[in-house]
């Protein structure tokens, strides 16, 4: 491909905007009363708190449009944005907005984040399949930040200094996950840190969504990695009517537990990296899966043990030299079973079959998916000295992804799975010149735009005339 000759360049079209998917995405948040939750449940006193729902609107439409900066969302003042949107406010406004946030009106707007996202789950096919199974899946990650001016920055277990961004996510094996909960705390924070607490916000947000159904006969599944092994986490999760499936970590009691597993109770898997052997006509992969009965966390008082199965997957070390090598005479036949395998071990209650079990225990890896998605959009920085500020910016984030979430929803299959990254692409960051005839407003699009028609079902569903 190659340019054709361009003599001069200048920017005076007031007609042009750069993001015209903006507009069913803004129509959509109107339509599940965004302005009318921040409006109630938002209740910032200070001066620079006035119009408070217009304020969240600006933010939050910067973000579906791309921005990662307080300064990046003055790429709503371009063009004919004043004319398609209204309550369009400058970054330094929306700065002095973001700073006089405490605590507890980052909780308020968690409060709104909750609602809308059942609202949206209503308004579009968010979560095919809730009502039957729901996965919450709960994981942090340290958001590095540069500076002395953040408060509550510091060194995790990363070892990279910055925020430490709490995520909670609900999906169903036919849906992409949006979130449900988050929380920002300090860079040094333990991963479980008050965890508990927000286990039970995510899963009662996620019944609001329509997880586990109207009668709350659907399953319900908490997943996690082994930083949430924890009483607080489990007994939070119960309490809330959900099953949970959560990796153990390695301990005395667990080694103790795989011990007790017969050599014949060992199941070979489809595993993601297993070969086609053509001459047995089956997969072949090293992968095996056993359960057994487990009670854990017998380190606290008798009230607090929690029974239930430990999965275990064993995987053939793919170099086993590279380990010490005991013989049997000096640590016995079991010493030689641990050099020879990997374990992983999950506890669980879930009343899925052994299989498959294990097999939706490894799809918590989809909350990374959700990491990446941040990152690479309005997570991309922290933007302020700011602590409640930082978790003001984390929260709108939240509710960011997963209006562009609903939007993709609307618009095709491929888009409700698609990347956030992709859906801005291909949905939000398209240009459009605005006409107008008879006293209405039109949108003119690029000829020939790849995805028209799946713009086209996002524009009937949300902004087209009754």
């Amino acid at each position: 491909m190659r340019v054709c000759h361009v003599e001069s360049v200048t920017f005076d079209d007031p007609n042009l905007v750069s993001c015209a998917g903006l507009a069913p995405v803004l129509a959509l948040a109107q339509r599940c009363g965004l302005a009318d939750l921040v409006g109630e449940h938002l209740t910032l006193t200070a001066r620079p708190g006035v119009n408070a729902h217009l304020k969240v609107g600006a933010l939050v439409a910067a973000m579906v449009a791309g921005a990662d900066s307080i300064a990046d969302t003055d790429l709503l003042r371009h063009g004919a944005m004043g004319r398609l949107f209204g309550g369009v406010r400058a970054p330094s406004t929306l700065g002095s907005f973001l700073r006089c946030f405490t605590f507890g009106h980052v909780r308020q707007l968690d409060a709104v984040a909750a609602r809308l996202t059942a609202q949206l789950s209503r308004h579009c096919p968010l979560l095919p399949g809730a009502d039957q199974l729901a996965f919450v899946d709960i994981d942090d990650t340290v958001k590095a930040t540069y500076g002395y001016a953040k408060q509550g920055a510091g060194y995790g277990y990363s070892g990279v200094k910055g925020l430490n961004a709490l995520l909670a996510t609900v999906s169903t094996p036919l849906a992409a996950p949006v979130i449900v909960a988050t929380r920002l705390r300090k860079g040094s924070a333990n991963s479980a840190r008050g965890a508990g607490r927000l286990v039970a916000d995510a899963l009662n947000n996620a019944k609001a969504t329509g997880a586990g159904g109207p009668a709350g006969t659907g399953l319900i599944v908490l997943r996690a990695d082994s930083a949430y092994y924890t009483h607080d986490v489990v007994a939070a999760a119960r309490r809330a009517g959900a099953r949970f499936s959560i990796t153990a970590r390695a301990s005395p009691a667990v080694s103790r537990a795989i011990e007790r597993i017969d050599q014949d109770a060992w199941t070979a898997i489809s595993y993601p990296h297993a070969v086609w052997d053509e001459q047995a006509q089956c997969l072949v992969s090293d992968a095996e899966i056993a359960e057994v009965p487990f009670t854990a966390f017998t380190s606290r008082r008798k009230a607090d043990h929690i029974s239930a199965r430990l999965l275990v997957r064993r995987v053939k070390r793919l170099n086993p030299t590279s380990a010490t090598v005991k013989t049997a005479s000096q640590a016995g036949e079991q010493g030689e079973l641990f050099s020879l395998y990997r374990y992983h071990c999950v506890f669980t209650d879930s009343p899925l079959t052994l299989v498959q079990a294990e097999k939706h225990h490894r799809g918590h890896a989809v909350i990374e998916q959700v990491h990446a998605d941040l990152r690479s959009g309005p997570l991309a920085h922290l933007p302020s000295g700011s602590f409640s500020a930082n978790g003001a910016w984390l929260v709108l984030a939240a509710i960011a992804f997963n209006l562009t979430r609903a939007a993709g929803c609307l618009a095709s299959t491929f888009h409700a799975k698609a990347t956030t990254g992709t859906i801005r692409t291909q949905l939000i960051n398209i240009a459009a010149r605005l006409a107008r005839s008879a006293r209405r407003l039109r949108l003119h699009l690029p000829e020939h735009w790849p995805w028209e028609t799946a713009w086209q079902h996002l524009f009937q569903a949300t902004l087209a005339p009754s």
